[in-house]
């Protein structure tokens, strides 16, 4: 390792997560580019996966992917992980990737509420959103209340994702259960006023994730790894928290690893706070400490700036590198808080964020400007 910059160290060892073998401990964080034509991964797409695996990324957690449910998606140019085209997309990502040296999962992702009628999102703009309770936020209804067959075909949905994802060579798959999309709608007291098994209580209100989880594991057996992605924060209320005490995060954490969640991906704005009083720890710490199972951190990381604007309720429109903070990473993961690291708008950015954090070439690293999200590669 004498080639590494010592004060990240740590993010640079390999590690293996049951099958997953990871040649570094670097996440490429999911990040929603509607940039797939008829809702296909094209050869651009193909070539942006690829460029951050030649560029040593350990893993990769493509852009949110659609399952098949006619109301899944809400924006345009998303693209699909269902349907010959697609999955065919998907294949050419899949071994472009492999032929870099890199690993990649899809996030499986349903908007929920989130979804607008006549926004241009495909196939039929006209369907509404579904959610748990018909609301997309406490008091603001939005769409259709989930019936318990639209509940099973989501599920269904979400599994044959999954079934599908292995069959053309993905390593992993990650649910998206964060940020106020539909899993987590399900979670939320404040859109979820169900009365029945899938409402109630907070352990109750996991039970569709459960569901899901467990539909997927039953289909793609048990050594293939399902991520699970979860956050405190929504984009209806940046301030909302699902647990409020190590006890409530443990009582919500433990029906998802019954169900077979492998990996927990832990997302917060910004990793270095603190999650509860009179620890240290962040979201992802905790989670690792009361679940016991491996946890990636996310959130800013190497930018002084948080990703949302909260004034604007948007992206930000630039963050400047911060150097210590990524020090502080490698400190981190060498004390073993967490095992993996999620690095969304810096390798949005530079593609070759790895090889100049390992190396120390911070000199070189650059400021974020919203720009790069246009980058077709």
């Amino acid at each position: 390792m004498s080639n590494v910059h010592s004060a990240v160290s740590a993010l640079f060892d390999p590690i293996d997560l049951g099958p997953l073998h990871l040649k570094n401990r670097i996440v490429m964080a999911p990040m929603t580019r509607t940039f797939s034509p008829g809702n296909v991964p094209n050869d651009l797409v193909v070539a942006y996966y690829a460029r951050r695996a030649e560029n040593e990324v350990g893993l990769i957690i493509t852009e949110g992917t659609c399952v098949n449910h006619k109301a899944s998606n809400g924006y345009p140019r998303v693209p699909f992980i269902y349907g010959d085209a697609p999955l065919a997309g998907w294949k050419k990502v899949v071994d472009a990737v492999h032929a870099k040296g890199g690993k990649i999962a899809p996030q499986l992702w349903h908007v929920g509420a989130i979804r607008k009628e006549n926004t241009g999102a495909d196939p039929d703009p006209s369907v509404p959103g579904y959610s748990p309770s018909g609301l997309v936020r406490p008091g603001v209804e939005n769409g259709v209340a989930m019936s318990k067959d639209d509940i099973a075909e989501v599920i269904e949905a979400f599994a044959q994702a999954a079934e599908d994802s292995k069959r053309i060579g993905f390593d992993a798959v990650e649910v998206h259960g964060a940020h106020g999309y539909l899993i987590d709608q399900f979670f939320w007291a404040g859109s979820n006023q169900r009365t029945d098994e899938y409402g109630g209580d907070l352990v109750g209100r996991t039970r569709f994730a459960c569901d899901i989880v467990a539909a997927i594991r039953k289909r793609v057996g048990p050594d293939f790894p399902i991520i699970f992605r979860f956050s405190q924060w929504k984009q209806q209320d940046y301030n909302a928290r699902l647990c409020n005490t190590p006890e409530e995060l443990a009582a919500f954490l433990q029906p998802l690893v019954d169900a077979g969640v492998d990996i927990f991906h832990c997302s917060t704005r910004r990793f270095w706070e603190k999650e509860f009083e009179g620890s240290d720890l962040n979201l992802a710490g905790w989670t690792k400490k009361l679940t016991g199972k491996p946890v990636i951190t996310v959130g800013s990381v190497g930018l002084n700036a948080s990703f949302i604007d909260e004034d604007k309720r948007d992206m930000v429109d630039a963050s400047g590198v911060a150097t210590a903070s990524i020090d502080q990473l490698g400190e981190r993961m060498a004390n073993g808080e967490f095992e993996l690291v999620a690095v969304g708008r810096a390798l949005l950015q530079d593609p070759e964020w790895v090889p100049k954090v390992k190396a120390g070439r911070y000199d070189e690293l650059s400021d974020y400007n919203k720009d790069a999200l246009k980058q077709l590669v």
